[in-house]
């Protein structure tokens, strides 16, 4: 087993497109061949597009790309960015007169960042796509894409949030390959994976110590605070595996394990948590995978992806991001 780039992951591509400025962006997840794909949302409060389409009872079998985005609810428009570039390649569902285009998104709110007019819409999608035509070694991570704006730790208000990021992280175990891209925009605090650390989230009134939202909620539990609802992760899990439409929603939910690992709280009311899961099915046919190892495996880069997330955030818009505070990296 070894780490790899998740742009080594063979059948995909992934494309940035971002407007700092305006502290927003998304992120195109594209599958030119086609694969299949689930999603699972455990989140309150999600702003979606397409995902009736991934469930196995319906006919679609295959999608062509995947948006993530920032621009709450209005950032669903760049999907339609993505879904041009698809028919300009005849690239979608054959429908006897030309291609549509299946393209599954999911938002996240970062209106809170930068200017609250600027949201991601079909030019910004469109871009992204573009971008990933890049040839390069190592996604860029950060303040970019669907992660450009988003921020964590805000059971509080703005006055006490840090700035996140987009994170990625992927594995190569024979040959097998799976990652996962994430924004990660929660209300929760984040915790390393390995070690348990937190190591981001809401501030103390200083402003240069973490607190503890899980604590703070404890103690306002008999009261019905107006929280703060601009949140949501949403991620992707991919792999070159061979997988049905039923498989890949299963394994999706599991993935969920890699949220629930490192941010607490999490899956509350005021996020809109969504993961999708794609498989590209260049695996070797004679090879065959343990559908719950390739599941812990997908809850595991998830996770690994959530930390990557927050450690290469940068401070932005006011907010402190995790490498502003001593010892957290």
């Amino acid at each position: 087993m070894r780490e790899i780039d998740i742009t080594q992951i063979d059948g995909f591509r992934i494309g940035h497109s971002e407007n700092l400025e305006g502290g927003t962006g998304c992120t195109a997840i594209l599958a030119p061949g086609g694969a299949r794909a689930g999603v699972s949302v455990r989140g309150g409060g999600p702003a979606t597009r397409e995902t009736d389409l991934l469930n196995p009872e319906k006919m679609t079998q295959e999608v062509f790309g995947i948006m993530l985005s920032g621009g709450s609810a209005y950032g669903l428009d760049a999907a339609s960015g993505l879904m041009q570039y698809l028919e300009e390649r005849n690239t979608g569902f054959d429908v006897g007169m030309g291609v549509v285009p299946i393209v599954p998104a999911a938002c996240l709110f970062d209106l809170v960042a930068g200017d609250f007019t600027c949201r991601p819409d079909r030019e910004m999608g469109y871009a992204a796509c573009i971008d990933s035509e890049k040839a390069r070694d190592r996604l860029p991570l950060g303040n970019v894409g669907a992660g450009t704006g988003a921020t964590i730790g805000k059971f509080l208000g703005p006055d006490r949030l840090m700035k996140s990021g987009l994170g990625a992280y992927a594995l190569e175990i024979g040959e097998l390959k799976i990652g996962a891209v994430v924004a990660v925009n929660a209300l929760g605090d984040i915790f390393d994976t390995d070690t348990g650390e937190k190591i981001a989230g809401i501030l103390e009134e200083d402003g240069c110590t973490l607190g503890d939202t899980s604590r703070i909620m404890w103690n306002d539990v008999m009261v019905d605070n107006n929280v703060f609802t601009g949140n949501t992760t949403i991620g992707c899990v991919i792999t070159n595996a061979a997988l049905t439409k039923a498989q890949c929603n299963k394994l999706a939910d599991m993935a969920h394990d890699g949220y629930a690992r490192t941010i607490k709280p999490v899956h509350t009311s005021a996020d809109g948590d969504t993961i999708f899961f794609m498989a590209g099915g260049s695996l070797p046919e004679e090879v065959t995978i343990n559908q719950d190892a390739l599941g812990d495996l997908g809850a595991y880069v998830m996770a690994k992806a959530i930390n990557s997330a927050v450690r290469e955030a940068e401070s932005a818009y006011g907010f402190k991001a995790a490498r502003d505070l001593k010892g957290r990296l």
